[in-house]
């Protein structure tokens, strides 16, 4: 299978700008490998909410349902209305996020490669939140079994199939928050059994945000709850650049959404410096989902040639601000694809 559609959420802020620059790799992708990509635009976020009176309309749903995969750039305010309606309406159960050196980008370390495997659908991002008389107010944490065995057990055969350390660290704080946390923590340790070549070992996760700066070299598979993630795969993207160097997945059993992990950054719309790799890296991500999903290995062998390109473009000299260098977001993109048609294979 060689022709995907693709529905296409653009999003806010630098999102068009770096959808612009996504759709000259896919491009480039398509004249490269035969692939075909069929891109579904649809509108959801700020701009959609101000212009439709809703920030994911029913026409942007029915396309993303007809579609193979989604890719999606950074939603501003509106995104909970988006991202999480969209990972619990399609059961985007695993975040998969991605920590590594590039060349050219100022890194802590130059061995740092980790990915953070997310819990996606429950905890506190429910948003069961509720007011009390005005004066007391109530957030209820769900942690379910079904939903911390899936995690974890997706976390092992992600650490199974990454060259490298083959390590999973849970992270929690079962000390504390002993039923929640302590359900998950219980459940990574029972799937753990079932990986006897992985490695595996947990931290509380105050000793996780430590220890990433400290020896951020030292991680391969964190697995953990849905708050913690976010937050730690944040603060582990300024070890390797800043976000714009991290790309995300939110992965179901049938069905998956690409995007970059940051915001909309409405303060840069429009100067075209924005770094596009965090975007780009998640169209990588995108075809190898689809190459594993479709045994399509034209899928598999464009994902490799983007990053190839990715980093030989860096090694080359060229960056965008945030780098050191004076490419614009679209410029970027352009080197990166000229990169990529280059390339033997």
């Amino acid at each position: 299978m060689n022709e995907y559609k693709i529905s296409l959420i653009p999003g806010d802020g630098i999102g068009p700008e770096l959808t612009e620059a996504t759709l000259k790799i896919l491009d480039a992708v398509q004249q490269k490998f035969g692939l075909k990509f069929n891109i579904l635009y649809a509108e959801a976020g700020d701009i959609c909410l101000e212009k439709r009176g809703v920030p994911l309309p029913e026409d942007s749903l029915q396309k993303i349902k007809e579609s193979h995969a989604c890719l999606k750039g950074p939603v501003g305010e509106s995104a909970a209305d988006v991202i999480i309606k969209l990972r619990l309406m399609f059961d985007l159960y695993a975040n998969l996020r991605p920590i590594k050196t590039y060349p050219a980008a100022v890194a802590a370390r130059p061995d740092i490669d980790m990915f953070f495997v997310r819990e996606n659908t429950e905890d506190v991002y429910k948003g069961l939140e509720y007011s009390i008389d005005g004066n007391t107010t109530l957030c209820l944490r769900v942690i379910t079994r079904k939903a911390c065995e899936r995690i974890a057990k997706k976390a092992f055969e992600i650490a199974r199939l990454r060259n490298g350390k083959k390590k999973v660290t849970a992270i929690h704080k079962a000390n504390v928050m002993r039923v929640t946390d302590g359900l998950f923590a219980s459940v990574c340790r029972e799937v753990s059994k079932q990986y006897p070549d992985i490695a595996f070992n947990e931290l509380y996760v105050d000793a996780a945000s430590m220890r990433l700066i400290k020896e951020p070299q030292v991680f391969d598979v964190l697995c953990t709850c849905n708050m913690f993630g976010d937050i730690l795969s944040d603060e582990a993207a300024q070890l390797v650049g800043g976000l714009g160097m991290a790309p995300g997945a939110n992965i179901g059993d049938t069905f998956a959404l690409f995007e970059p992990i940051h915001g909309s950054a409405p303060n840069r719309a429009g100067k075209h410096t924005a770094n596009p790799l965090s975007m780009i890296l998640a169209a990588k991500m995108m075809l190898d989902w689809l190459g594993e999903k479709y045994s399509d290995g034209k899928c598999i062998k464009a994902a490799s040639a983007i990053e190839d390109a990715v980093v030989q473009t860096l090694r080359s000299g060229n960056s965008v601000p945030d780098l050191g260098g004076n490419k614009t977001t679209v410029g970027m993109a352009e080197a990166i694809a000229a990169a990529l048609a280059q390339a033997t294979g």
